[in-house]
């Protein structure tokens, strides 16, 4: 049996939820037997992969009419038996990126707080290269930088799809903007494409100066991934330097969410970040 992924944890508690006070006895047999009192522990505990059909199934047992919620559910479902693009990459991928990834692939927005670094889906290729490299730990990590970077530009694809657009808001520490990569023209083409990007109608970016007074930010970079109305499948990526996880929690991701606000209204005015993205390329010419 395969490693419960986030994908899963989120979809089983939401079926916890909806549940309310019928035991499992009551779901299966409103359900004709169709789901039994094992699946449904299985499917609510993540030890199991669950199927369209027998959420179709429960949706109807719970009575669920909304529409977008059933849409959402299964979508979590149908994104989580696919198979992605990022599979073909499964041998330089550890399995908490492969679930960002994926996540990122169904999530209806990313905002993301980024203290040191441009964040990953706006990065270039060079200035990819030459972060991953300079984190990277072990010699194994080195020879996989071509491949980590092929994965990184492919992740992008979700701000400029045609169906539905990542809505990404981006607040980024001023002091990310001022690296000194030592390719020629690595920043300087870095933040040209920020300042392209910044244009898009469905990317936001923000600048938290350097000068800011202490803020909630200073506790470290988080990423919080959301999944439209439904605020209760929302979940936190944070990375670490060998390691990342995921907070799930809800009061704990509203914490994050809070957070998050907070650095929007200490950032500079999407208006004023461009000019200051502007100003510091300049510097890097």
């Amino acid at each position: 049996m395969s490693a419960p992924t986030v994908r899963r944890r989120r979809l089983g508690a939401k079926l916890r939820v909806l549940r309310g006070n019928l035991t499992l006895e009551d779901v299966a047999a409103k359900s004709s037997g169709f789901i039994t009192t094992a699946k449904l522990s299985r499917l609510e505990t993540a030890r199991s992969a669950a199927k369209p059909r027998d959420i179709e199934k429960l949706l109807d047992v719970y009575s669920v009419d909304d529409t977008d919620l059933r849409s959402a559910l299964l979508s979590l479902t149908r994104e989580g038996a696919r198979r992605g693009w990022w599979q073909s990459y499964r041998a330089v991928l550890s399995p908490v990126y492969e679930d960002l990834i994926s996540l990122e692939a169904d999530a209806a927005s990313v905002r993301t707080w980024q203290m040191g670094v441009i964040p990953g889906l706006l990065q270039t290729a060079e200035y990819a290269r030459e972060f991953m490299t300079s984190i990277s730990m072990s010699a194994a990590i080195e020879e996989k930088i071509d491949a980590l970077v092929e994965v990184r530009l492919a992740r992008q694809a979700v701000l400029t799809s045609r169906e539905k657009p990542l809505t990404l808001w981006a607040v980024i520490g001023e002091s990310a903007l001022r690296t000194r990569c030592t390719g020629e023209g690595v920043m300087h083409d870095q933040l040209t494409r920020l300042h392209i990007l910044s244009r898009r109608p469905n990317i936001n970016i923000q600048i938290l100066p350097a000068d800011a007074a202490p803020h909630v930010g200073q506790t470290g970079s988080f990423s919080l991934l959301g999944f439209g109305d439904h605020v209760d499948l929302d979940v936190v990526h944070i990375e670490g330097l060998t390691s990342a996880l995921y907070v799930e929690d809800g009061e704990q991701v509203t914490a994050y969410r809070d957070a998050f606000e907070r650095l929007t209204a200490a950032a500079l005015s999407v208006e004023a970040s461009a000019r200051r993205i502007a100003e510091i390329k300049e510097e890097h010419a």
